[in-house]
């Protein structure tokens, strides 16, 4: 306990020094956290992605569809469990600000093919009676304060005219990072009302695949682009994993820029860090020669200056991520552009740990010095 109060009254000294080397850390950490919830959101498709899914697009772009005749056609390939598509709305919901991700899609397959994504039986069946009927995220119809039987004109953008439809059911995601800002609708509603000299008559934006084995995925992107590659309307399929990754590349290097701005981050808090401890033992030095002269070893002072600098991180890094994590509670600021907005624990911890290693580098070359210096030296300096 005497090592404690010791480590007390070193912290305390300088009161408002302490406080602002802590404060330093919480906004660190803050800043952390928020960069994290960023990497998360954008990476998310990637991270949760099934692992028996393939996504088959056309090869030349995302924007390009395909033939609905393909369905069959991929269902034939061996180890092929299962086939279901979409088609992106880009539909305008009030104003072009309230931004969501809008899919038409195959009523029949659609659910089984993504069960983590859980809708009430009744309201499921009651979608598939209703050629207007739509289903939204949980998150979206908070959003917007819809509830079931509620009317929801959209404007097309791709697709003109405005559409209506009745929501009949509301999904919830089975793990805390599902996506529930997306909004479903009935594919025949969609190509029913096109007019046959459409370009998207009888077309689908993409095609989901689920595989028998997930170990075999790579011989079934293989057949299926092979089956197409002497066609028109070529494709270009992959895991879903993958597909979710490249479509976040395609908004800029995420990944690095978030690696650069906590790179200098950390840089910076390491030098105030430093700076303030470094500072510390200079003003103690006549004590920590005391310390040394009745008998403490030189162990004892790089490991108490080390404590002093890692007490002050771990109170700051806590600070800050509990900070980050509240602010999470209070909804998503983006309204919605981030497709999920939370911290999850592992970051939490991660960023905890990123704080107690700047506390210790920090406190390092202090720690060092203060453990070789002479007591001789250092008392004559009084």
């Amino acid at each position: 306990m005497k090592y404690f109060r010791l480590l007390r009254v070193s912290l305390t000294r300088r009161k408002y020094r302490t406080m602002l080397t802590i404060g330093s850390f919480a906004v660190a950490m803050f800043l952390f956290g928020l960069l994290a919830i960023v990497q998360l959101a954008f990476n998310q498709g990637a991270e949760i992605a099934g692992a028996d899914r393939l996504i088959v697009m056309n090869k030349v772009s995302f924007i390009q569809p395909l033939p609905l005749s393909y369905a069959e056609r991929i269902k034939a390939v061996p180890g092929v469990k299962s086939v279901t598509h979409a088609t992106w709305f880009g539909g305008i919901y009030q104003d072009e600000r309230n931004f969501f991700a809008q899919f038409a899609v195959e009523k029949d397959t659609w659910r089984d093919m993504y069960p983590e994504f859980q809708v009430p039986d009744d309201q499921w069946k009651a979608f598939a009676e209703d050629r207007q009927g739509a289903i939204a995220g949980e998150g979206l119809a908070e959003r917007f304060g819809w509830k079931v039987g509620d009317r929801i004109p959209i404007k097309g953008a791709i697709f003109p005219g405005t559409w209506q439809f009745n929501l009949t059911g509301i999904y919830k995601g089975s793990r805390q990072a599902d996506d529930t800002f997306q909004f479903w609708f009935h594919y025949d509603y969609l190509n029913e009302s096109l007019g046959p000299s459409s370009n998207w008559k009888n077309v689908a934006g993409w095609y989901i695949v689920r595989v028998e084995d997930p170990n075999h995925a790579i011989d079934a992107i293989a057949q299926i682009d092979s089956m197409f590659s002497n066609t028109s309307w070529q494709t270009k399929t992959a895991t879903e994993k993958t597909f979710y990754a490249d479509f976040a590349k395609q908004m800029g290097n995420i990944q690095r820029l978030i690696l650069s701005i906590g790179g200098v981050v950390f840089f910076t808090l390491l030098l105030i860090t430093g700076n303030t401890m470094a500072i510390a033992v200079r003003e103690r030095t006549a004590e920590l020669a005391i310390l040394k002269a009745i008998g403490y070893s030189d162990a004892f002072v790089l490991f108490y200056i080390l404590a002093e600098s890692m007490t002050i991180a771990l109170v700051g890094g806590i600070a800050g991520i509990v900070l980050a994590k509240l602010f999470t509670l209070g909804g998503d600021p983006t309204n919605g552009m981030l497709p999920i907005f939370y911290l999850p624990t592992g970051r939490m911890i991660v960023g905890i740990a990123a704080a107690l290693v700047v506390g210790a580098l920090a406190g390092l070359l202090p720690a060092v010095s203060a453990s070789r210096l002479r007591v001789v030296e250092a008392l004559r300096k009084i």
